[in-house]
């Protein structure tokens, strides 16, 4: 036998210790013949066979692990027979296959472009060179040996060691023989030698339930989808122009099997999506749903991005969901969280032993708030691996936008941090100039890729542009929460009505900066945990004055300018705070209080939708004009929403005490009779009836500046709007 190799090198194969396994593995050419080299660990005697079983040649052991080589005449198509024993078996060897990446790849990861990296990083179930099995591949560049490891192989990471692309540091194999629903990790060896804990797929697009934290080979079968005309129809709107009510949830909670089991995509497509729909939201939200190990972060330190949580069941299913609701005529929105993630050991932590995915320096890579470590978003492979996963949600599963968390903490170097624990920028100052270039790039890629789709950013402070488009200098989001407005209404609704008109400057300072940017008015989950209460516990008073304030409160919000956004449970006027443990108290229904504010929101919607004024100006000034904005002795607002061509204008009127006002005199932008089109005080919603019996006139007496008034009776701590009677 040809001892051309050196023993060295086999024991570095035999041990795990080689870092290109393919330089030595497989059929190699000799002189005019071939070399044929395999690693079966456990095997006694090793055949290379063909198609059909013969015998094309016996290899000889040359090393105890199961190190096997010999010599074929030429090079042909094999299979490796082995021997234990009295047990046989027949397998592919990885190691016959030539790559599944090519050059242009290479380039495209390299440069950091690579638009649909999931299409080629990640395990992809593939036919390869003819033979059925799953390529993996995986980006660890400092890595000295990578291998994918699983059931298959005995979790040895001797047996499937990849092979390493120079050019970007990828690591990659086609392993014959595996398929969809195979069990799998990443074994590496740092470049300083050292073992890593087991790594999940940066990229795996399945994931075991917790506390299982391996990847699955997700089933390649296009799902089959049902919603084109709906994907028309969205590329054709003005986001700002249309009506948005989202209705946020954590899928968790929303409901849960009687034993506190959770519901399954599919369960809740067959009952959250109909109420949704029936409630008249354009949109759902879903918190993070993306993999996480902990129920308790609600998905927000995500392990894996582009896999949804195995806790509701397979990504199809999730699939099948958002067709559901796009059958229905509902929106999906996902959280996505880009700006950092946990440091669980088979995460992306030091992946390949580097500070790979983080910064290296904890001023810039950790973040203190969170225990979590920070993206590092000037680094382009890094950048690319977030915005591609973006685009997987767009594409892969026809979500219709992604509101992106803690945006204010990727904008900022000092980010809750004090002085000394945080780097300046180039220019010293503390704006974080590689996360604001991501974000542009992330907005400009997203809304250049699918028309129609929204990005929302979850911004808390005065950052200026946030919404406005790249090419002006902004960020390039289509919507921001607006937090300042959430913060000053909020602390409104829980002062005593006898104090607020010391406070009637939180509720019309909005205004002020209302235009700077096309804001959503967040009611989200975080309003409703931590020992802030419920919207319901937030109003002062009697049961009787805590009900009729949230139900003001909530018809403020749907006739303020800005899109809506209310968090599950707060429609029906939940008492308690939200327990991510539990479902909703849908028993509450139960009582005709809390089923009128669900009946009260399902009308807030509807009048949204239906009424062009109180949607298509939402983000221009021209849709809005205060009637009453000083009148703080009485706690009295009103204003006049106004839509594009054709559209009646609204007007709504706000008194937020316990005390009915008669004749209350407020200017209509028109003349004729005006429709009563809402009244949160009707019996309908848990109200005493007071009101205007349906209409008003409008007179000839003019009044903040408008020709035509109008006398009102405001009922208690209740809103009522008008817009002119048709027809």
């Amino acid at each position: 036998m040809d001892r051309a190799l050196p023993d060295g090198v086999v024991d570095a194969i035999a041990h795990g210790r080689h870092g290109d396994p393919f330089s030595v593995l497989g059929l190699h050419p000799q002189g005019d013949a071939w070399r044929l080299r395999a690693f079966i660990p456990g095997a006694e005697s090793l055949d290379a066979v063909d198609e059909a079983g013969h015998v094309l040649t016996s290899l000889t052991l040359r090393h105890p692990a199961g190190f096997f080589e010999g010599a074929l005449a030429q090079r042909q198509r094999y299979r490796l027979a082995a021997r234990r024993g009295d047990t046989r078996w027949v397998t592919e060897d990885p190691y016959a296959f030539g790559p599944v990446l090519g050059p242009m790849d290479d380039w495209l990861l390299g440069e950091g472009t690579h638009a649909r990296l999931y299409e080629r990083l990640g395990a992809h179930a593939m036919a390869h060179e003819g033979v059925a099995g799953t390529h993996f591949a995986v980006w660890a560049p400092n890595a000295h040996r990578v291998s994918v490891v699983g059931d298959f192989n005995g979790w040895d990471g001797r047996r499937h060691v990849m092979r390493r692309r120079a050019d970007n540091g990828v690591w990659e194999i086609f392993a014959p023989g595996l398929g969809a629903g195979t069990i799998y990790k990443y074994e590496v060896i740092g470049s300083q030698g050292t073992l890593l804990p087991l790594k999940a797929d940066p990229v795996g697009f399945q994931a075991e339930l917790r506390p299982s934290t391996a990847s699955v080979v997700a089933n390649p079968a296009p799902f089959p989808w049902t919603d084109e005309a709906w994907m028309k129809a969205r590329a054709r709107r003005d986001p700002r122009r249309f009506p948005m009510a989202i209705y946020e949830v954590h899928a968790g909670s929303w409901r849960r099997h009687p034993d506190g089991r959770w519901y399954s995509w599919d369960e809740l497509a067959e009952s959250l999506v109909p109420y949704v729909a029936e409630q008249g939201f354009t949109h759902v939200e879903l918190m993070p749903v993306s993999e996480h190990p902990l129920d308790g972060s609600w998905g927000y330190q995500p392990i894996g991005l582009y896999a949804p949580t195995a806790r509701f069941g397979a990504p199809e299913g999730f699939a099948r969901f958002v067709d559901r609701c796009h059958a229905a005529g509902v929106g999906v929105l996902l959280d996505w969280v880009p700006a950092h993630f946990p440091v669980d050991e088979h995460g992306l932590a030091r992946f390949d032993g580097t500070a790979l995915y983080e910064h290296e320096d904890p001023r810039q890579g950790f973040h203190p708030d969170w225990n979590t470590a920070v993206f590092n978003f000037g680094r382009r492979e890094v950048a690319n691996y977030l915005i591609a996963n973006a685009l997987y949600w767009l594409d892969h599963y026809h979500v219709d936008g992604l509101r992106v968390d803690a945006v204010a903490s990727m904008l900022y170097l000092d980010y809750s941090r004090k002085p000394g624990e945080w780097v300046p920028n180039a220019h010293g100052g503390n704006e974080n100039l590689e996360a604001i270039a991501f974000l542009k790039r992330l907005n400009e890629t997203v809304y250049g890729t699918y028309p129609g789709v929204i990005t929302l950013a979850e911004e808390s402070t005065a950052w200026p542009g946030v919404s406005s488009p790249t090419w002006s200098g902004g960020l390039g989001f289509g919507f921001k929460w607006n937090m300042g407005w959430m913060n000053d209404t909020l602390a409104y609704l829980r002062e005593d009505p006898v104090h607020r008109a010391w406070h009637h400057s939180k509720m019309t300072f909005g205004m002020m900066y209302a235009w700077s940017e096309n804001f959503v008015l967040p009611i989200s989950h975080d309003e409703v945990v931590h020992g802030k209460g419920s919207l319901l516990t937030r109003s002062p008073g009697d049961a009787w004055q805590k009900f009729a304030g949230l139900r003001a409160y909530l018809a403020f919000l749907w006739a303020y300018p800005g899109k809506k956004h209310l968090f599950m449970g707060q429609e029906f006027a939940q008492g308690r705070e939200w327990n991510h443990d539990a479902e909703l108290d849908w028993s509450l229904l139960g009582i005709d209080w809390h089923a009128g504010a669900q009946r009260l929101v399902a009308d807030l919607n509807r009048l949204y939708r239906d009424e062009r004024a109180l949607h298509e100006r939402d983000c221009e000034p021209e849709g809005f004009r205060w009637l009453v904005v000083d009148d703080a002795v009485s706690s009295v607002f009103a204003w006049a929403r106004f839509g594009g061509d054709g559209a009646r204008p609204v007007v709504a009127a706000f008194n937020f005490t316990p005390v009915p006002r008669h004749d209350y005199r407020v200017a209509l932008p028109q003349g004729g009779h005006w429709q009563e089109i809402l009244n949160t005080n009707g019996a309908h919603y848990g109200g005493s009836n007071l009101g205007n019996a349906g209409r008003v006139c409008a007179e000839s007496i003019g009044a903040t500046g408008l020709p035509f008034s109008t006398t009102l009776t405001l009922p208690p701590l209740a809103a009522v709007w008008f817009a002119p009677e048709q027809g």
